[in-house]
């Protein structure tokens, strides 16, 4: 159990400087804030989008971040964690109100929870009237996309996971609950979107689960030791016991060679779903800049924290294997030019993953 300290309930005033309520001039003004706090990624990548896209990808994110939140908040229990993600779902589907939800979910919330997760949960009502003025497709897609997250999550927070998942399909299977079906809504709504895009829509959606899986890998690779501390574990347990490992006994900053070969094997393996993930975004028509640039920054940044796991695997701390900002900006920078041009892009993709297995 995590200490009193931890799970000790916060309450996030909304005020500003001033001590005055918050005011948002609009919803884009709330999102953009909310995102801010809870993902500096996502609110650097998702400006990238045209227009028409960004509210709805943003809304997105943010209903999947509140079901994150539940998943990862210690002082729920499994059965509270079952009750808020289903609940949940009903809000998203018009089915339940709000604000109950959000009273009810902040008061049980702890300090382990970050200030700006609690403001987000505090708002919901303002983030689901959001999600309720999309058209129907849109809707249905942001629905669809919680209802299969949270029911994932729940399935998994059943689980003692201490001593990893049983095996490699296990772990594809949890990648696509918190990520696969992301990509899945990111596909539906940028075909929705354009009819050019939505002439790639099957293929794209094959590919949409390699994606999310690419980039969940990633994070779980990164928060290896950060998960640890949670007593959570997403690794494969045949993987690293093929190579003489037993998870079980993983601790941080210990010298195996076992552990290692499972962590390059397991780098392999999201190398190659980010490789698909270009492969998506190159289906994307070049003229739709923004959309690309949205995926690809993305794929360019997992490259690149792959390559920092590969380069030091004795860390102990997601920090320690985190790309700089001047890694980002360069991605950036570079992905503004390459980003029209298939060639250039899949050029900016080998420089990225430069040293990968």
């Amino acid at each position: 159990m995590p200490p009193d300290a931890v799970i000790a309930k916060q309450t996030t005033h909304l005020r500003n400087d001033e001590g005055a309520p918050k005011v948002f001039k609009s919803a884009d003004d709330l999102q953009n804030y909310l995102l801010l706090g809870v993902s500096r990624t996502f609110a650097l990548t998702i400006p990238q989008l045209p227009a028409e896209l960004c509210q709805v990808v943003s809304n997105g994110y943010l209903l999947c971040r509140i079901v994150d939140t539940i998943e990862d908040d210690p002082a729920l229990d499994v059965a509270q964690k079952r009750h808020y993600s289903r609940l949940f779902t009903a809000v998203v589907a018009g089915e339940a109100d709000a604000e109950e939800f959000a009273h009810s979910l902040s008061a049980l919330l702890s300090t382990a929870t970050i200030p700006a997760a609690h403001e987000l949960v505090q708002l919901t009502p303002e983030v689901i009237k959001v999600t309720h003025n999309f058209n129907e497709q849109q809707r249905e897609a942001l629905t669809t996309c919680v209802r299969v997250m949270a029911e994932g999550m729940v399935y998994y927070q059943e689980l003692d996971t201490r001593a990893g998942l049983t095996d490699l399909a296990e772990m594809e299977k949890y990648c696509y609950y918190v990520a696969g079906v992301v990509g899945e809504m990111l596909t539906r709504l940028f075909c929705t979107y354009s009819p050019d895009i939505d002439r790639n829509c099957e293929k794209m959606q094959r590919l949409s689960i390699a994606f999310g899986q690419g980039l969940q890998m990633t994070n779980i690779l990164k928060d290896i030791w950060d998960d640890h501390e949670r007593r959570a574990c997403w690794l494969p347990q045949d993987i690293f016991s093929r190579h003489g490992f037993d998870l079980a006994s993983m601790t941080p900053g210990q010298q195996d060679a076992g552990f290692e070969k499972g962590i390059d094997e397991l780098i392999t393996i999201a190398h190659d779903c980010l490789k698909q993930a270009l492969e998506y975004t190159l289906l994307i028509p070049a003229r739709e800049s923004g959309i690309r640039s949205f995926c690809f920054l993305a794929i360019g940044m997992a490259e690149l924290t792959l390559r920092k796991i590969g380069d030091n695997k004795s860390y102990i701390h997601a920090h320690q294997v985190k790309i700089s900002r001047r890694s980002v900006k360069g991605v950036v920078a570079a992905s503004r030019i390459a980003v029209h041009h298939n060639v250039l892009l899949r050029a900016l993709f080998t420089f990225c993953g430069r040293g990968l297995p």
